[in-house]
């Protein structure tokens, strides 16, 4: 597959679950801030997930296997309601954004080698265009845009951000 830098490279496989928490207030989404340690994307804000194994037959099957891994929530809480196109990484993933419906009550514990913290933020903020920013940075060398937004302390940036932007675009229609 080519990828935006118009080299050649193979991809890993992963998934992830955008979680729709329902709440008696509104929607929220569930995220987790990475732990400083990890190989990729330390210390980032995430959506729970991670790559394929070979024994999941099919996304749903790893965004929910890696929800529950990395939060614990069980997947009897999780109603899967759609997923996203997917999104191709400069890192190497391709990524299926997995929508779900979470239905509270739940416990979550952060798995302590991959997960921070875990926190929600209102659907709602993230679907206003006016908390949407465009960012450049430079990566090696080269200089690159990406979505982002800020949430009290918490910085949404890079793949995590493009799949909200996507979600966006998607409600919209």
């Amino acid at each position: 597959m080519l990828t935006d830098t118009g080299k050649s490279q193979d991809l890993t496989s992963a998934a992830v679950l955008i979680g729709l928490v329902d709440h008696p207030g509104g929607l929220q989404v569930l995220f987790t801030q990475r732990t400083d340690h990890l190989h990729h994307h330390p210390g980032q804000i995430s959506f729970p997930g991670g790559h394929m194994d070979p024994g999941d037959k099919t996304p749903e099957d790893t965004a929910l296997r890696e929800t529950e891994e990395e939060v614990g929530l069980n997947r009897r809480h999780v109603k899967i309601i759609g997923h996203l196109n997917e999104y191709v990484t400069r890192t190497g993933f391709s990524i299926t954004p997995v929508v779900g419906l979470v239905t509270p009550p739940f416990d979550v514990t952060p798995d302590p080698h991959e997960v921070d913290e875990i926190f929600e933020v209102p659907l709602d903020f993230l679907l206003d265009p006016a908390n949407h920013q465009r960012h450049r940075k430079e990566f090696k060398g080269i200089m690159r845009e990406f979505h982002a937004m800020h949430y009290g302390d918490y910085y949404i940036w890079g793949a995590t951000a493009g799949m909200l932007f996507n979600l966006y675009e998607v409600l919209q229609k």
